[in-house]
């Protein structure tokens, strides 16, 4: 059995059917946002700096997931600064989507974990690409 492991090849670009969708998903929440107002923030009970905050950074989260995976198409000298912008796009995706299920004040983490998916599937996205980076 272990012999017929082995013999399976690994897809190394595995990580684009994470990548892309939850990157998709991030620009259209962040376009969504645009134009900015302050009615819209308040909608959502925020100060309009962290509604700003919010729809620039889903952009910024979105867009550095897909360049930084373009980094690694090409090994050169820079990878690093792809896997750096992986990871930091991680984090912001996890930021953003733990404050998105706070704001919906849940009754329980139990109530997140059963009743919340998209937001506990964007959040462990998040976290898998902030703690994985760029590495293959």
């Amino acid at each position: 059995m272990i012999n017929i492991l082995n013999k399976i090849p690994s897809f190394t670009f595995s990580h684009w059917l994470l990548r892309i969708p939850l990157s998709i998903v991030f620009i259209q929440q962040g376009l969504s946002k645009f134009p900015l107002t302050l009615e819209d923030a308040e909608a959502y009970d925020l100060p309009f700096l962290v509604w700003w905050f919010v729809a620039y950074g889903e952009l910024g989260a979105g867009f550095g997931l897909i360049v930084g995976g373009l980094f690694l198409l090409k090994r050169n000298r820079w990878e690093w600064l792809g896997d750096l912008l992986t990871r930091f796009s991680g984090f912001t995706i996890g930021c953003i989507t733990t404050g998105v299920i706070w704001i919906t004040k849940p009754e329980s983490f139990v109530d997140v974990i059963l009743y919340d998916n998209l937001h506990v599937f964007l959040w462990v996205g998040g976290l898998f690409f902030a703690l994985r980076g760029s590495k293959n």
